[in-house]
């Protein structure tokens, strides 16, 4: 992807023909070994890294941030005072994506801004260089040595740049897992997949032995044309090309979940249950339970209020982990041989099942450490007439 990117890019091509050593990574432009100052007076060296605008595989021009983060140390003029121009920030130790950690933010905007990538990284290494030329006339950051190409593991179509321009891509990488399920696609799970298909999960298994119809356009997202109605998709395959227009590891199973294919869920890292039938979800969750494979369950409870014509109900998500799952029966419907009537009547509402969904991968998102978590709550649910969202099953890590 990065000599890619290069080669499609007059800017950035051009800083490597000219001899920087450049690399894109994770949505970053890296310019390697750029000779500085300490604040010793010795020369060190040090890496300008830019966010990377792009727009499908171009660079947007102009380049509307004009900050770079830097690897070295402060930068000093060769007379032992901090180069100025730069900006005011003081040392930040921020992570911006494996192997790569800034230590400073520097700001420096020309009159008119920069234009490409190339005006403005050979800007910056000019004015860290022209220091350390001023002590040995030898160094340079143009060293025309040769960057190796970058093991390309992402699972997107184009660069993560959301993540990129606001410096948090090592904290999405927590969210890499290897192999996750999502068991039913009926309408909150077509949303969970919507917010796991922006995340850098290499592969997203998806059960569903339904066609996807014209009642279930209603609650999924996106618009879904008369034509594709009108062929009769599964629902698997519909939102497996949906989504594979921006990402690669997407897997459709066109089938149901219960005991004679549960075990195919043997090797995942994580499952989401988005299943109607008590029964199966009983299977699924037993199943899960003894692999000790951590799963949400999520389920909506919708009931019509004849007198005024309104909708009151709650949107439940429940955890279950390798060290707490003696919870779950309390609160996830095991018994009967459907859920609520409400499920075979199509009373869903897009935009609750779109919340479940939301607040279910939250809660996953704390889970693998991306989300800040006080409680660790095992179970959450979410009642919409007094707008309460409640917090049990805490953890025994929780004092």
């Amino acid at each position: 992807m990065s000599q890619k990117l290069i080669n499609h890019n007059p800017d950035l091509r051009r800083l490597q023909n000219e001899g920087y050593e450049v690399e894109c990574r994770d949505g970053y432009l890296i310019v390697h070994s750029v000779p500085y100052v300490n604040a010793s007076g010795t020369l060190d060296w040090g890496d300008l890294i830019s966010a990377l605008e792009l727009s499908g595989e171009q660079t947007c021009s102009p380049v509307r941030d004009h900050q770079v983060w830097f690897t070295g140390s402060l930068p000093h003029t060769n007379q032992g005072k901090p180069v100025s121009g730069l900006g005011g920030q003081g040392e930040i130790r921020q992570t911006l994506t494996d192997g790569i950690e800034a230590r400073y933010r520097f700001s420096n905007k020309p009159s008119g801004g920069y234009q490409d990538y190339f005006q403005k990284m050979s800007r910056y290494a000019l004015l860290l260089s022209q220091y350390a030329r001023a002590i040995d006339p030898n160094v340079s950051a143009q060293t025309f040595k040769p960057i190796p190409e970058t093991d390309e593991t992402s699972p997107f179509l184009y660069v993560d740049s959301a993540s990129s321009r606001t410096g948090i891509t090592a904290v999405s990488q927590k969210l890499a897992m290897d192999k996750v399920g999502i068991i039913g696609l009926g309408g909150t799970g077509s949303y969970i997949l919507d917010q796991l298909a922006k995340t850098p999960i290499r592969e997203i298994h998806l059960f569903d032995g339904d066609d996807f119809q014209q009642h279930n356009a209603f609650r999924a997202p996106g618009a879904a044309s008369l034509q594709a109605l009108q062929s009769q998709p599964s629902k698997v395959g519909y939102f497996e090309d949906m989504y594979g227009h921006m990402r690669n590891g997407l897997v459709a199973h066109h089938q149901f979940i219960d005991e004679t294919t549960v075990d195919d869920l043997a090797e995942f890292d994580f499952v989401f249950i988005c299943v109607d039938r008590p029964v199966v979800r009983k299977i699924i969750a037993d199943f899960l339970t003894k692999a000790e494979i951590p799963f949400i369950d999520v389920g909506m409870d919708i009931t019509l209020v004849e007198e005024d014509l309104t909708l009151v109900g709650t949107c439940r998500t429940t955890l279950s982990t390798e060290s707490k799952s003696d919870h779950i029966s309390k609160y996830a419907s095991f018994t009967g041989e459907r859920g609520d009537d409400l499920y075979r009547s199509n009373i869903q509402v897009a935009d609750l099942n779109a919340l479940n969904a939301t607040l279910a991968v939250i809660k996953w998102k704390k889970y693998c450490g991306f989300y800040q978590d006080c409680y660790l709550e095992h179970q959450s649910c979410y009642s919409i007439n007094t707008h309460q969202l409640t917090r049990d099953e805490l953890s025994e890590e929780v004092s």
